[in-house]
């Protein structure tokens, strides 16, 4: 299969990765000028939970380059996802579906807006703690669940087809019909570890043995899963403390990417993450402290460290 990842960060670079070393045509498609340079000269070097590989990718920062793909993984991060739709429409073929995978709300509702509802598939990636550690070199952590749904719902022959392709590549995969349960689910894990180790500049076991930091992860987990339930959507459990607690106690030495941001000094998602669960429980009559407080001060570090 011939695959086109427009995103090529940490969790792209994994993507691109894995699918290379499975043998397909990997097509990593990235703005990052040396990142794209490294992987040309020296190939992609991925490692960490699922061992450690050097593959060779066709690295590129203009998507017209790969020409149509048989899919696409819209992995860039949610501010992205506009500019990122819009450019990719040469990589497509009439039947090309296109898999956006971001954190937080919105990602695939951006890229549907540009590309279709009928084009667009959803993506819920978790448990992976990946960061790059040079251009051309991604690590990550951990190597738990690709969800992955169609973004109208229900899993169609189509989707039971990419399921495969990431099961041959390694993932550990689920189908959902319902693409509100595999994004609010991963959300609160978002929540209660993206916040709280931005403002600490800890890795998520910091969170989990300091109880004041632990505090406010269960605060900003339980925020969430009030705001879901009046929303009516339905999630596979019914502790969300304990739900983001086993999450995170699975990659303990991880660093959110919202902390990776900071340290880069980059804008982050944080918006788009726990920013999300006032602005959605505001729609409802139901305010989120927490969460809002959070998004405010990584908010206000992003403007001392003059991050862009």
């Amino acid at each position: 299969m011939k695959i086109a990842i427009v995103g090529t960060g940490a969790m792209g670079s994994v993507y691109a990765g894995l699918f290379a070393s499975a043998g397909h045509e990997v097509w990593a498609i990235d703005r990052w000028s040396e990142h794209v340079q490294a992987m040309r000269e020296k190939g992609l070097r991925v490692e960490g939970a699922s061992g450690d590989r050097t593959v060779q990718v066709h690295a590129t920062t203009e998507p017209r380059d790969a020409g149509p793909c048989d899919l696409v993984v819209l992995a860039t991060k949610a501010m992205h996802v506009a500019d990122a739709a819009a450019s990719l429409k040469s990589l497509l073929k009439s039947e090309t579906p296109v898999l956006s995978i971001q954190n937080g709300l919105g990602g695939p509702d951006t890229a549907a807006s540009i590309l279709g509802k009928d084009r667009v598939m959803v993506g819920v990636v978790g448990g992976f703690g990946a960061s790059m550690r040079a251009p051309g070199h991604a690590h990550h952590n951990g190597w738990e669940l690709v969800r992955l749904g169609e973004f109208g719902g229900p899993i169609t022959p189509r989707l039971k087809k990419v399921e495969e392709l990431w099961r041959g590549a390694g993932f550990r995969v689920k189908v959902f019909d319902d693409i509100d349960q595999l994004v609010w689910e991963k959300l609160l894990c978002n929540c209660a570890y993206s916040g709280p180790c931005a403002i600490a500049e800890c890795t998520i076991v910091g969170v989990l043995n300091d109880p004041d930091l632990s505090r406010v992860s269960a605060a900003c987990a339980t925020e969430g899963f009030e705001v879901a339930r009046r929303k009516n959507i339905r999630l596979g459990f019914d502790d969300p403390v304990a739900y983001v607690r086993d999450f995170g106690s699975k990659i303990p030495n991880a660093r959110p990417s919202v902390l990776l941001d900071l340290l880069s000094r980059k804008k982050s998602e944080i918006e788009v993450i726990n920013g999300s669960i006032p602005r959605v429980g505001a729609e409802m009559g139901l305010q989120a402290p927490a969460n809002a407080t959070l998004t405010a001060l990584v908010l206000a570090k992003e403007r001392q460290l003059g991050c862009r």
